[in-house]
C-alpha cells in the first residue's frame, strides 16, 4: 500500500500521468475547432403567407430542368433555385393581371416582376422567414406603381393586381402611403436602414443583390428570347391574337390596354430580355444615388450640429 502511494507520488511529479491525458485533451480541442469550421450546408425553407410550399425543402437550391416543374418566371434564377412551377405561376399570373387589368407602367411591371421573383433567390429561399425585401427597393416599387390598379384578396388578404372580377380596385397610392407599407401589404417583408444612408445587408432588392442579378441574366446561356415567352407582353400579345374583334375594342376603349412602350417591346423581337436587364440596372443606380443623396444630407445635417 505503502509502495503504491510513492510510485504514484512519483509519476505525479514527473508529470507521466498528465501526460497520458495530454493528447487526448488535444484530439478534443481539434475536433471542436474544426466543427466550428464546418458550415452547414444551407436548405430550401417553405416562406408561408401567399407562397406555395418549396417541394425542395430541405434540401440545398438546385438547376431547375425543363418540363412540366419548369419556371414559368424568374428563369434568371433557374441555375440555383428553391422554386419550380408552384411558385413561378402565381407570380405570372400576377404580373400578367398588373399588365392587363392593373393598367401598370412599363416600369412598374418590370419592378413587380422583380419584387415577385424574390421568392426564387437562393438567397431568400434558404431563410426561414418571408422573403426580406430592401426598404429602398420597395421605395422605388411604389414610386412606379403607386398610380396602379390593386385590390385586397379575400382569401390571404394580401394586396393584388385587379383583376376583371374584383368589386372594389384603387391606386396603391390609396392602399398605402409608401414602399413599406406596400411590399408589407403584398405578402413580403421588409428590412428596414437603421439610419440614412445605412448600406442594407441580408436583403433583396440592395444595389450589390441587384447587380448580381444582372450578371446572372446578361451571362446565362439558357436566358433566351424563346424561353421569355411566359412573361407578361408576350402573354398579352398572345391573348391579344385570340381575342375576337369586339373583345380587342373593348380594351382599347376601356383603357385597359398595355402601355405604348410595352406594345413596343412585342414587336421588336430580342429586346425583351435587354429591356429587363436595363430596368435592374436602371433601378440600381437609381437607389445608389438615392443612398448618396440621404448619406450627404445625413452628413450635412451633422456638420450643422457641431457648427
Amino acid at each position: 500500500m505503502g509502495i503504491s502511494l510513492q510510485m504514484g507520488r512519483r509519476m505525479k511529479r514527473s508529470g507521466v500521468g498528465e501526460g497520458l491525458r495530454v493528447p487526448s485533451l488535444w484530439v478534443v480541442m481539434s475536433l471542436l475547432l474544426l466543427s466550428s469550421h464546418v458550415k452547414a450546408e444551407e436548405v430550401c425553407v417553405s416562406k408561408g403567407g401567399k407562397f406555395a410550399r418549396y417541394s425542395s425543402e430541405g434540401k440545398p437550391p438546385r438547376k431547375v430542368s425543363k418540363g412540366a416543374k419548369d419556371l414559368t418566371l424568374c428563369r434568371v434564377f433557374r441555375r440555383k433555385t428553391c422554386c419550380d412551377v408552384a411558385q413561378t405561376h402565381p407570380a405570372l399570373i400576377t404580373i400578367r393581371r398588373l399588365a392587363l387589368t392593373g393598367e401598370a407602367t412599363e416600369e412598374c411591371v418590370q419592378l413587380w416582376e422583380l419584387l415577385e421573383c424574390s421568392i426564387c433567390d437562393p438567397s431568400v429561399g434558404v431563410q426561414p422567414e418571408l422573403p426580406l425585401i430592401c426598404a429602398s427597393f420597395c421605395d422605388r416599387v411604389f414610386e412606379a406603381c403607386s398610380s396602379a390598379y390593386f385590390s385586397m384578396d379575400a382569401i390571404s388578404q394580401v394586396l393584388i393586381p385587379c383583376g376583371t372580377n374584383e368589386i372594389i380596385c384603387a391606386r396603391a397610392s390609396k392602399w398605402v402611403s409608401n414602399g413599406t407599407e406596400l411590399c408589407k401589404a403584398a405578402g413580403f417583408s421588409v428590412k428596414e436602414s437603421t439610419y440614412l444612408g445605412d448600406e442594407e445587408f441580408m436583403c433583396y432588392g440592395s444595389k450589390a443583390n441587384l447587380d448580381s442579378i444582372a450578371d446572372s441574366w446578361s451571362s446565362g446561356p439558357d436566358i433566351t428570347e424563346s424561353s421569355e415567352k411566359g412573361t407578361a407582353t408576350e402573354t398579352f400579345m398572345q391573348q391579344m391574337k385570340e381575342m375576337p374583334l369586339i373583345k380587342k375594342v373593348f380594351w382599347a376603349v376601356g383603357g385597359m390596354v398595355l402601355t405604348a412602350g410595352l406594345l413596343v417591346i412585342s414587336k421588336r423581337k430580342g429586346d425583351s430580355q435587354r429591356k429587363k436587364l436595363a430596368a435592374i440596372q436602371l433601378a440600381a443606380r437609381r437607389m445608389e444615388a438615392q443612398k448618396s443623396a440621404s448619406s450627404a444630407k445625413w452628413k450635412g445635417k451633422g456638420r450643422r450640429l457641431s457648427d
